[in-house]
């Protein structure tokens, strides 16, 4: 699945298949399941005024955002997450956070009914 969103007055394609776990334990040697989840405490924590999202969380928001953009567009000419986020002035987790969750849970969502039926 594929999303556009405007970062900084640009449209930035996003792009989340079944190859992003592995992309990602590969380039970042973590578990992008378990991250997502942890972002996402931070990010509903941050905006309940509870705590401050930790710097290790947006390091690892950024890249997630980085993986999927390059996913998305395997020729962009960034070839780190520091290159690509240096072509915007703004990146907010606020702002783009919810938006590739979306993308990725819509990704993990079933689309087709089981095929095995339990009987007794």
């Amino acid at each position: 699945m594929e999303k556009i969103i405007q970062i900084d007055g640009r449209d930035i394609c996003f792009r989340a298949t079944a190859a992003i776990p592995r992309l990602y334990r590969i380039k970042f040697g973590r578990d992008i399941m378990q991250d997502m989840k942890d972002i996402q405490q931070a990010v509903e924590k941050a905006q309940n005024g509870e705590e401050p999202i930790p710097v290790k969380l947006l390091e690892v928001f950024e890249n997630v955002a980085y993986l999927m953009a390059r996913h998305a567009a395997a020729d962009m000419p960034e070839h780190s997450v520091e290159e690509w986020l240096d072509g915007f002035d703004t990146f907010s987790i606020y702002e783009v956070f919810p938006e590739l969750m979306e993308l990725w849970r819509a990704n993990n969502t079933t689309l087709v009914d089981s095929k095995k039926k339990r009987t007794r």
